[in-house]
């Protein structure tokens, strides 16, 4: 049995009852996570919420796993300066990042991800993902666009998969990602001050300093969104936003193109299976989807005013300047 102590880090907003489910099954895994740490913005929204605060007040879960809360104000959060925070009061061999909303689909999956992860020498995998399913209310489009992004086949990605993978050599997703402590932290961790996709940012410096990324897809948890048009929006505008602020990463590689090969994918499945009503849909959601995505990425040209209503993540833009 793997002996590498792995400890959980949850960055919290607003949790519901899918938060007391990810408690619940991190504290029955295989592989036990030594300590369980939730860093929750608002002291305030979380004693409104509907989640386990006995085990909170005990400090440990049913399972006996330990539970560390910490409090922070909605200005202080940010998506890599938050993650990585956590990160700095860990001693644990590995780091596994999830969202509140991602839950384990069954025991294995610490143990899973471990398989996959090596050690801090060079050329080993330094970091691995989960496969994420959809839930049960997930529409059809968000189903086939979990199975287009999270396949059913494992893959490790190296810098010599740039030509042929592009960018989705460095996709990595902190909804279930796991990291090499000592290797996260020689390379300086996740941004201090990021809009979004830390991950991503991480992870492309990861590659170029000659690690690996698993992706292993025997490693399940249940997350996806049924987000809408407006909604969608915002979420390509500040993920081109990010991208646009690190151009040594993503200038050369065009997000355009695999978004292109999605929609195309997905318009098939649904001619296959029987859905051309949902081609409209799909339309719209990809306009959205490319509107957001070319706005974020010329939003040094827009108004702030404009760019602060089309973010996802308006409080970043409190201290931004550009």
């Amino acid at each position: 049995m793997d002996k590498r102590t792995v400890e959980v880090i949850i960055p919290a907003y607003r949790p519901d009852e899918r938060f007391n489910s990810l408690i619940e099954k991190l504290s029955q895994q295989t592989h036990l996570p030594q300590r369980i740490l939730v860093m929750n913005t608002e002291e305030s929204l979380w004693k409104q919420a509907p989640v386990c605060r006995a085990a909170f007040e005990a400090g440990h879960t049913a399972g006996g796993v330990q539970l560390t809360l910490v409090h922070l104000p909605q200005e202080e959060f940010d998506h890599g300066g938050t993650r990585d925070r956590a990160a700095a009061m860990s001693q644990a061999d590995v780091l596994l990042f999830m969202t509140q909303d991602a839950v384990p689909e069954d025991e294995y999956l610490i143990e899973r991800m471990l398989a996959q992860l090596g050690d801090d020498t060079g050329g080993s995998v330094a970091a691995v993902y989960a496969r994420q399913l959809p839930a049960k209310d997930c529409g059809l489009l968000e189903r086939y666009t979990r199975s287009f992004n999270y396949g059913e086949k494992s893959q490790v990605k190296s810098l010599g998969d740039l030509p042929g993978l592009g960018i989705k050599t460095y996709f990595c997703s902190n909804v279930c990602a796991a990291y090499v402590r000592s290797v996260y932290v020689m390379l300086g961790g996740f941004e201090k001050q990021t809009i979004f996709n830390e991950d991503m940012i991480f992870a492309a410096r990861l590659v170029k300093a000659g690690y690996k990324i698993a992706y292993a897809a025997d490693a399940r948890v249940v997350h996806s969104h049924n987000y809408s048009g407006k909604e969608q929006f915002r979420r390509n505008f500040d993920l081109a936003v990010s991208q646009a602020d690190h151009p040594e990463i993503f200038a050369e590689l065009s997000s355009e193109k695999e978004g292109i090969h999605l929609v195309k994918s997905t318009a098939a499945f649904l001619c296959r299976h029987g859905r051309p009503d949902l081609l409209p849909k799909l339309i719209w959601q990809s306009g959205c989807k490319y509107l957001g995505y070319f706005f974020g990425s010329h939003y040094r040209v827009l108004p702030r005013r404009l760019v602060i209503s089309c973010s996802m993540n308006r409080k970043y833009w409190k201290n931004k300047v550009f």
